[in-house]
C-alpha cells in the first residue's frame, strides 16, 4: 500500500503574521493604493501656483482700474494684455519704499483678522472665560451661529483666509494705483512720455498750424456737445511752453485699440490735491499722423 506523505510548507513571516491575526479574530484589510509623496507634492504646488495666479491678477486689475480711473477711463474699454497684470503687483507690493512699508503692515493685519475672525466663528465652548466674549459677539450677531453649523471647518477657515487676504489686496491695489496716478500727472513727478502729434488736418478739430501756431484753426463744420469751457480750456494752449507759468507740457498716458489717450499735466504748484487733468482722445488714422515720444522737455539751444 503506497503511503502519501502530506507536504508541509513552512509559511513566510508575513504569512504567519496573517494566520495569527486571524486565529485571534483580527482581520487585515489591505491599504488602499496612495499617491507616492512626489505626486502630493506637485498637486499641492500646482494648486499653490493656481491660486497665486488668480491673487497676481487681481492685483494687477484693480491697481489698473484705480489707475485709469483716476484719469476717468474705464478699463474695461482699454485692450490690455491679460498677461501685463500679473507682473503689476510688484510696483503695488515693492514699486517703493511707501509700498513696502503699506506690504509689511498689511500683512500684519490680515493675520490678525485672519486669527481674529476664526476666533469668532469657532464652536462655542461650554465654559472659561473666553467663550462669555465670543458669546456675546454671537448674540449680537446671530448670523454667526448659522456660519458655525452650516459651513465645515476646513471650508470655513479657507473662505476666510481668501475674503481677508482678497480685501487687503484690493485696499493696496486702490491706494497704490491712486498714488501712482497723482504722480504721473504731475509734470515734476510724471514718468509718462512727453509727446508730439502731429496730424492732418481734417482728423483733429483743435491744434496748432506749424507754420502759424498762434491761429485759433477754424471750427467751421463741427458742432459741440457738452461743456465748451472744456474746450475753450484746450484751445490755444495745444502746444507746450516752459515760458508760461506754470509750464505747460503735454504728455502720452495710453496708446491702446486705435485710441491714442493724452493730457495736459499739472504743476506741483497751482494743482490742488483732488484736481485732475483734462484727457484727450484722438482718433488714430495712419495716413499722415506722427507721433513723437521723449522722456522730458527738450532743452533749448
Amino acid at each position: 500500500m503506497i503511503k502519501y506523505k502530506e507536504l508541509a510548507i513552512e509559511p513566510d513571516r508575513s504569512s504567519r503574521i496573517a494566520i495569527e491575526n486571524a486565529n485571534q479574530g483580527h482581520f487585515a484589510v489591505s491599504a488602499p493604493n496612495s499617491p507616492p509623496p512626489g505626486t502630493q507634492i506637485l498637486g499641492t504646488f500646482a494648486s499653490l501656483l493656481g491660486l497665486l495666479g488668480i491673487f497676481l491678477y487681481f492685483t494687477g486689475w484693480i491697481y489698473r482700474w484705480a489707475y485709469f480711473g483716476w484719469f476717468s477711463l474705464e478699463i474695461n474699454r482699454l485692450d490690455l494684455p491679460l498677461r501685463s497684470f500679473l507682473f503689476v503687483p510688484i510696483q503695488v507690493f515693492c514699486g517703493d519704499f511707501g509700498a513696502l512699508l503699506r506690504t509689511f503692515l498689511a500683512l500684519v493685519a490680515v493675520a490678525f483678522a485672519i486669527q481674529f475672525t476664526l476666533w469668532i466663528l469657532s464652536p462655542l465652548p461650554s465654559y472659561s472665560i473666553v467663550s462669555q466674549s465670543q458669546r456675546k459677539f454671537h448674540q449680537k450677531f446671530p448670523f454667526l451661529g448659522l456660519l458655525v453649523r452650516g459651513i465645515p471647518e476646513s471650508l470655513r477657515k479657507d473662505l476666510i483666509a481668501v475674503i481677508w487676504l482678497l480685501i487687503i489686496l484690493f485696499w493696496l491695489a486702490r491706494i497704490q494705483g491712486s498714488i501712482d496716478a497723482r504722480r504721473d500727472a504731475v509734470n515734476d513727478t510724471s514718468t509718462l512720455p512727453v509727446i508730439t502729434l502731429v496730424l492732418p488736418e481734417k482728423q483733429i478739430a483743435i491744434g496748432r498750424n506749424p507754420q502759424d501756431v498762434f491761429t485759433d484753426p477754424s471750427l467751421k463744420g463741427y458742432r459741440i456737445i457738452g461743456e465748451t469751457k472744456l474746450l475753450e480750456e484746450l484751445r490755444g494752449k495745444e502746444t507746450n511752453d516752459s515760458k508760461v507759468n506754470p509750464p505747460r507740457v503735454w504728455r502720452l498716458l495710453i496708446q491702446n485699440n486705435n485710441w491714442t489717450y493724452v493730457f495736459r499735466g499739472l504743476s506741483p504748484q497751482s494743482a490742488e490735491e483732488n484736481e485732475r487733468p483734462a484727457i484727450l482722445a484722438i482718433r488714430e488714422d495712419k495716413e499722415g499722423q506722427l507721433m513723437i515720444l521723449a522722456p522730458d522737455v527738450p532743452q533749448s539751444r
